[in-house]
């Protein structure tokens, strides 16, 4: 499935905005009030008037690539997209809270300005893993092409956390697809950072880069893929071929979830039989045996807690992060 990574507000609300900066904070109608033309009329004025004073910080100089202009805008996209759906909880208005946040750093010209993301009403942490991918790029050289890609992925795994929180993993996994692509997305800028065809830039040896194939529960065969895991799989394989990278070689890692109905040892079996199925299907795509290596961790390391969780159906499907082979690619250019 794919999905577009862009503005939510729509043409309308876009249109014809003229900024007066100042710091006040925008207040949404409450949810129980939000029934009346002339109250959502209201509320997509602030809208509009918030997204007015983004286009004026970019009209004034500041890039749309900017890392700090990037996350309020994300945040006021994301706001606005529960607002659209009726999410009657908190969400809406602290997210479009921290958009306002940034605004008025920025309009103030405070330096420096915070890159802290909060998990705005109570939204669960979810996929650390991607948080960790994010979060290493920070402070590199490679952040200077990647802000709005990292800004625009924590902001939207804090949406996919709040989404979990109300109506578990079924509901949150569309906007956690989306926070991969912007991780996948934010890497690949990083990587090309500074690079052209006269001046190629090299990269560091341990340049990897990662795709997660996932699993039905308790299966492990070709059959048994997440079609839209292996999508990804094939995305980050077409990057190394379109940035003109060497595939120095390709390290497979399986794991399992932490539901342990038969034991340790069978989810170490399992993790196995998942990492030799990717690696078949990788040979198959013409990639050499020889550069493809793998290990196994069972229920070693998961990425996904999905505490409380209920029915086991529900269970099952939060916690397929868990059920995965880490596929790294080692490249360099």
């Amino acid at each position: 499935m794919t999905h577009t990574k862009t503005t939510f507000l729509c043409a309308a609300v876009l249109a014809g905005l003229v900024s007066t900066a100042h710091a006040q904070q925008t207040q949404l109608t409450p949810a129980r009030d939000r029934i009346t033309d002339e109250a959502i009329h209201a509320d997509l004025s602030g809208y509009e008037h918030t997204q007015g004073r983004i286009q004026a910080l970019n009209d004034g100089g500041r890039p749309v690539r900017d890392y700090h202009l990037s996350k309020a805008q994300c945040w006021l996209d994301v706001s606005f997209h529960e607002y659209s759906r009726n999410d009657r909880s908190a969400f809406p208005q602290e997210a479009l809270t921290e958009a306002e946040k940034l605004i008025v750093g920025m309009e103030q010209g405070v330096s420096p300005l915070p890159t802290d993301t909060p998990l705005v009403n109570g939204a669960a942490r979810v996929r650390e893993d991607l948080w960790k991918r994010l979060g290493a790029i920070h402070g590199t050289p490679g952040f200077t092409c990647a802000q709005q890609a990292v800004a625009c992925g924590e902001v939207e795994l804090v949406h996919a956390g709040n989404e979990f929180n109300q109506q578990q993993w079924r509901h949150a996994k569309p906007y956690i697809q989306i926070a991969e692509d912007w991780v996948s997305d934010a890497e690949a800028l990083s990587r090309q950072c500074g690079a052209t065809p006269a001046a190629p830039v090299g990269l560091p040896a341990d340049t990897v880069l990662t795709a997660n194939v996932l699993f039905e529960f308790d299966r492990s065969g070709r059959a048994d893929i997440r079609a839209y895991s292996l999508q990804s799989l094939d995305r980050e394989l077409a990057r190394v071929r379109e940035e003109g990278l060497t595939l120095a070689g390709i390290e497979l890692v399986g794991h399992a979830d932490r539901l342990q109905g038969r034991g340790h040892d069978y989810n170490q079996a399992l993790s196995e039989r998942r990492a030799q199925t990717v690696r078949a299907l990788l040979v198959e795509r013409g990639i050499d045996a020889a550069k493809v290596s793998y290990s196994f961790k069972g229920d070693g390391e998961q990425v996904q807690q999905c505490a409380g969780v209920t029915p086991q159906a529900a269970l099952r499907e939060c916690l397929i992060p868990n059920r995965r082979v880490e596929v790294r690619l080692h490249v360099a250019r």
